[in-house]
This record gives C-alpha cells, structure tokens and sequence, in this order.
C-alpha cells in the first residue's frame, strides 16, 4: 500500500470560504483569518496576524478537505476551549520543529495514546495545568470522533455538528470528497442537505421529501437543522 498522492482529491481545492464556513460553523471573517491572514491597527502601527492554515488554493481563496478538517480542529481549540492564538501557533510550531509532525490539526495521533503524549509536552511548554490538558484532551477526542480515517491515518469523511449548539454523538450529516462532489448530504442515503433545504424552501413538506428518498422525518429535519444553523 502506497500513502496517498498529493494529487488525491481531498487534498484539492473545492470549497470557497463562504460556503466552508457555512459547514463548519465558523465566521466567514474568522475563517479568512486562518487562511490568508489579515492586517490590524496597533498603537505602535499595523500588525501582522499569520494564517494557521495553509488552504489548497491562494488565489482565488479555496479550501481542501483536508483543510476543512483542520479549521474543524482548530475551532474546536478556539471556541470549545478558549485556546488562545499564540498558543494554537505553539502548538503548530512545537509538533513541526520538536516532533517532526506538519499539518498537526490533520492528524488523527491527536486522538490516540500520541495525543496524550503531545498533550503532556505541549502542556509543559505553555504551563497548562493537569485539569486544562484533561479538558482538551476531552475536546480533541468530541471533535476528531467526527473525522473517519483511512488506512494511512489520513481523514476521509467529517460528520460536522448540526449547529454551534448541537454536540450529540449522532452522525447524520457527512462531508466526503468521494460523495456529491463533497458536499454536505444524508449519509444514510446520499442526499444532499442543500437539495433537502430547497425542497422545503419551495413549499414541499418533510414528510413528503422523506418519503421520496426513503427517509425518516427526523433526517429531514436534522438536514434542515444543518443547513439553517447560523
């Protein structure tokens, strides 16, 4: 078996900014931050903000699969435990430069006995205290059992939360490169959650749109949940 090629199509670009951060959940400005970086007022003059994430495509701005990924993680750090920026840039910079590991937010050791071991060093170097490694320990483990992975450790489909509310264990929305040209759908039936949203946009009920793919009513409305999340 042969590690995938950097041709693979999840690592291609296929997502504008606009349209992942609507599957992610994340702040068009804030994800464009990640990506491409930005310019702000200081008192000395302008400083410099570098992006975390280096997306498949620069101009025009476009993301991979594999970059959605990483912006899952990295909100996961950000939103779900209040990881500061500096530290999230540690981290990146720590695990490249001391552990031989890039892309860290794609890796699926973060969920394994590995990432207890970069917890315990990374810990160290920004004296995060036993409890704080604990509580992101529990983050990477909620939010990286959202991300399937392939032989060689690569991801392959993200099921993302319904909502910036929603954390149940249930996976009934997935995004795979290999599935409608990888945009959100109903994995149990390949639908995808834009065509069940127009549907009820145009008058249709739920009842009769989950009839028609076989489909039970509450996949419906778990789509529509998705797709109408802020």
């Amino acid at each position: 078996m042969h590690k995938p090629e950097i041709t693979e199509v999840r690592s291609q670009a296929a997502y504008p900014i606009a349209e992942a951060s609507r599957y992610l959940k994340v702040a068009p400005a804030t994800l464009r931050s990640w990506l491409v970086g930005r310019r702000y007022p200081k008192a000395d003059g302008i400083g410099v903000f570098r992006p975390l994430i280096q997306p498949a495509n620069k101009q025009p701005t476009l993301l991979s699969f594999w970059n959605l990924i990483e912006a899952h993680v990295l909100r996961a750090l950000r939103t779900e435990h209040g990881v500061s920026i500096q530290d999230v840039r540690k981290a990146l910079n720590y695990a490249e430069q001391s552990l031989d590991v890039d892309h860290l937010l794609l890796r699926n050791e973060l969920c394994t006995s590995g990432g207890n071991l970069f917890l315990e060093k990374y810990g160290k170097l920004i004296n995060l205290s036993a409890s704080g490694q604990l509580a992101m320990r529990k983050v990477f483990d909620a939010h990286l059992k959202r991300v399937d992975w392939d032989n060689w450790k690569f991801p392959v489909r993200l099921y993302p939360f319904l909502s910036t509310d929603t954390r149940t264990a249930e996976r009934p929305i997935a995004i795979d490169p290999s599935i409608a040209f990888g945009r959100p759908v109903i994995i149990r039936k390949g639908v995808t959650t834009g065509t069940i949203a127009e549907r009820i946009d145009a008058g249709e009920t739920i009842s009769d749109i989950a009839a028609d793919y076989s489909l039970e009513e509450s996949e419906i409305e778990q789509a529509i949940l998705y797709e109408r999340a802020a």
